[in-house]
């Protein structure tokens, strides 16, 4: 396994309680991970990986040998990424990019080969892209946004900012290049800003730097606002969001948007 690299970002654990620590996933390897054991998880990773490539190929394959391949539009996407030793975790009860990050690829008939476009999107704008792209009109009800000016000659600007939530425990919105995270666990409230840009593998926490503290009041506004626009139920400027204990499948269930 020694041939299997570990990240940059690799942690033996995660510098703070997240709150979803001890769950699921992050169960498959003792505290604190050691290099032996996440070399070994990450070969797990690779081997996933090479399957689905395997399988992928056969579709794609069985397309191209029925005809159908030239009228077939191909999306490929993961509804997470895994941390496999980023930041001392494992899973994706996480908001590094590591965990909601995704491969989003479009194939098919007006869709350029081999073009790669940096920009913001969510998932559920692959519904309205696929209406647009079939000649469909989008639904008054849906959410999300085409994407499919990414796939012409003209500009494509995607979306300026991503809002994330996981329980009422973590909140992270990210404008441009900059990543706020705010965790609600137990009562304390941590703090995270990220320039993405210069620090893609999310190492260096900027809130804890004065310099920054314009851009973390910027940051913070931008969440709480966002998190009304969207309808959250938490706000992070209340004593335990609202919410202090933390939420199990029950209390969410019982939640009314």
């Amino acid at each position: 396994m020694e041939d299997i690299s570990l990240p940059e970002n690799y942690l033996p654990q995660h510098p703070f309680d997240n709150g979803e620590l001890k769950i699921r996933d992050e169960t498959l390897l003792p505290f604190p991970r050691t290099e032996a054991a996440v070399r070994t998880e990450i070969a797990k990773y690779y081997s996933m990986i090479s399957e689905v490539d395997e399988q992928v190929g056969r579709i794609l394959e069985t397309l191209k040998e029925s005809g159908k391949d030239k009228n077939t539009i191909i999306v490929f996407a993961g509804d997470n990424g895994l941390a496999v030793g980023q930041h001392g975790l494992l899973g994706k009860q996480n908001p590094y990019d590591c965990a909601i990050r995704v491969p989003l690829i479009f194939k098919g008939p007006g869709i350029p080969a081999g073009k790669l476009i940096n920009k913001y999107v969510y998932l559920n704008d692959i519904y309205p892209t696929l209406c647009v792209l079939a000649g469909i009109p989008v639904p008054d009800a849906v959410e999300g946004k085409s994407v499919a000016g990414a796939f012409g000659n003209g500009n494509f600007s995607g979306r300026d900012q991503l809002l994330f939530a996981y329980l009422n425990l973590q909140r992270a919105v990210i404008h441009r290049n900059f990543k706020l995270i705010r965790y609600n666990v137990n009562g304390q409230s941590f703090v995270q800003l990220f320039d993405l840009t210069a620090d893609p593998l999310e190492m260096r926490n900027l809130a804890e730097e004065t310099g920054y503290s314009g851009k973390l009041a910027f940051m913070d506004s931008l969440l709480i606002r966002t998190m009304k626009e969207m309808n959250d139920f938490c706000d992070i400027r209340k004593p335990g969001w609202g919410y202090p204990k933390k939420w199990t499948m029950q209390d969410v269930k019982k939640l009314n948007p």
